[in-house]
């Protein structure tokens, strides 16, 4: 049985629909004396370069960025993810996150669930009081696990995910 119920909003079912029921969040990724306030599911592409290993021989995919689009409980638009790591929603307000932590996804094929300090860059609004994100029930997005060598050097991919962010504020 899956717990559907822990996923809000229509889009974030994809990345939810395979959770096992009883997936918590791992408590390396809950920040002490912060709460939740907003839950915004994504869905969009991480992007990875192939590039020359750093300090050795060999090629490998290098992650480069997120790029998504960001979805109320409602399912409604409500902003976009990408490179910083950046969330931004419609009324001007922009956070910045930095990764604190991070665990394992449940599914194989997942990118990590994560934790991040988040600092506001934006105008004012709804995402200013943020302190930290976590991403969470994570679809999808690993880098790929062929492809790149001497010839395909440059070559970027983009592979399809879906997560939800949790925002968290004290």
């Amino acid at each position: 049985m899956f717990k559907l119920t822990s996923c809000l909003g229509a889009l974030a079912l994809v990345a939810c629909a395979s959770q096992p029921a009883s997936v918590a969040v791992p408590s390396n990724l809950v920040p002490s004396g912060e709460r939740a306030v907003e839950r915004l599911a994504a869905r969009g592409v991480q992007i990875y370069e192939c590039r020359n290993k750093v300090g050795g021989t060999g090629t490998e995919w290098v992650f480069v960025a997120p790029e998504a689009e960001l979805f109320d409980t409602q399912g409604a638009p409500a902003g976009r993810h990408y490179a910083g790591p950046h969330w931004e929603v419609a009324d001007g307000s922009r956070i910045v996150g930095t990764v604190k932590a991070r665990a394992d996804a449940p599914l194989a094929g997942a990118i990590p669930w994560l934790l991040l300090s988040a600092r506001s860059v934006g105008g004012p609004g709804r995402l200013t009081k943020i302190t930290s994100v976590q991403r969470v029930n994570t679809a999808g997005g690993a880098a790929p696990a062929t492809g790149c060598d001497a010839t395909s050097l440059g070559r970027t991919e983009r592979v399809p995910y879906t997560a939800d962010y949790i925002l968290l504020a004290p």
